[in-house]
């Protein structure tokens, strides 16, 4: 019982912060603006976390979480022999991830905020190529040659790779990035067998 009050007082605090974030911005937020907004003392706030950054941490979590959870949702309704259509669905959601406008996301990309960004990117990368290598190449491997030796480090490297370019050329093409996807993974698009 006391456990579930702790964890849901973290949460409470944590989506305090979250939400201030997004509508102020991180170096607009204090830790008394959190605890104002999560109705308990400065005291209780740090009974929690250490500091606005360790609170700030957890938000990049969450906010990774999310990010997989629709890579997830992509890969369960991915049509198995629709290459070409899962890379326009894998396209869509990145586009929809990366350029979500909230005032959090749009601070990560600060270059006082640079270190901060790079833990986001890397904890993506890491987390989705687990994901991706787990779950997508090994059905992929089931239908099709798999032409890559190294499948995580190479979806490390496209991950890293695909933010960093979509957020500096936001206007490329969607047909663009899935080429760029389609050629750097040697996908099979000539055949219908996914």
């Amino acid at each position: 019982m006391r456990g579930e009050i702790a964890e849901t007082r973290r949460e409470q605090i944590i989506a305090a912060a979250r939400s201030l974030y997004e509508e102020k911005g991180i170096d607009h937020t204090s830790v008394k603006d959190i605890a104002e907004r999560a109705n308990i003392t400065r005291s209780l706030f740090y009974h929690y976390f250490s500091s606005r950054d360790e609170v700030t941490d957890a938000i990049l979590d969450a906010y990774v979480d999310t990010f997989v959870a629709a890579v997830r949702e992509w890969n369960a309704q991915r049509v198995r022999g629709d290459v070409d259509g899962a890379l326009k669905t894998c396209v869509a959601m990145l586009r929809r991830h990366l350029f979500d406008t909230d005032s959090f996301r749009t601070d990560l990309l600060k270059s006082q905020n640079a270190l901060l960004y790079q833990r986001f990117s890397q904890q993506t990368a890491r987390t989705l190529a687990e994901y991706l290598t787990r779950t997508t190449v090994a059905e992929y491997a089931r239908y099709h040659r798999v032409e890559i030796h190294h499948p995580y480090e190479e979806f490390y490297l496209l991950i890293i790779g695909l933010m960093s370019y979509m957020r500096t050329h936001p206007d490329a093409s969607d047909e663009l990035v899935a080429d760029l996807i389609a050629d750097t993974l040697h996908l099979d698009l000539g055949s219908q067998q996914d």
